[in-house]
């Protein structure tokens, strides 16, 4: 008896609406961590330098204000472009070169007017899970053995072991909104 009255509930359950689906908030400035399990690169912080980007890079030498110096590099997105926080040094903005010859380099430009040839500034967006995403697509790689034992990143291009490297590995690139952001600027 107690089972047919369970089964009276079952159209009710079948006709509750679903929850609906909450999307993580947009953060107005961000930094990135690589979320890749059971990996050397899972929890790392990207960081910008010589005109590219890193994980794991102890140190990046950015000149920030006040001591704030620090592994993570701070970004904004502003219509579709990738750029590093600062609020008065010059404008830094990433580019990517998906072309045969850039294999998916993924640098900044201290000139964002005019970013390397084949250079792409926009297609960045944040998706509902809070991911960084590039034309659509979480697919970022981090490459081991750059400077200082870094993992140099790339954005996959169809190479699956860009500029020569080995041992290459997907990620999600996961932000994490900053409320007090200290601005930098990058070594290029």
């Amino acid at each position: 008896m107690k089972f047919s009255g369970l089964l009276s509930l079952l159209p009710l359950a079948v006709a509750a609406p679903a929850p609906a689906a909450t999307e993580a908030p947009q953060p107005d400035v961000f930094s990135i961590m690589s979320l890749r399990s059971a990996s050397p690169i899972h929890f790392g912080q990207v960081s910008a330098a010589l005109g590219n980007f890193f994980i794991h890079l102890a140190a990046p030498n950015a000149t920030c204000e006040g001591d704030a110096a620090g592994p993570s590099a701070y970004f904004q997105l502003e219509d579709g472009a990738l750029v590093l926080y600062s609020t008065d040094g010059p404008r830094q903005q990433a580019y990517v070169d998906r072309s045969g010859m850039g294999q998916g380099n993924f640098g900044y430009t201290t000139d964002p007017t005019n970013p390397p040839r084949n250079g792409e500034v926009t297609g960045w967006a944040i998706n509902e899970a809070g991911n960084l995403v590039f034309d659509g697509s979480e697919g970022l790689l981090a490459c081991p053995n750059s400077i200082d034992g870094a993992w140099s990143l790339w954005v996959s291009a169809g190479v699956t072991n860009p500029g020569g490297n080995e041992g290459c590995l997907g990620f999600s690139a996961r932000t994490i909104g900053i409320d007090e952001p200290a601005s930098c600027t990058y070594t290029s």
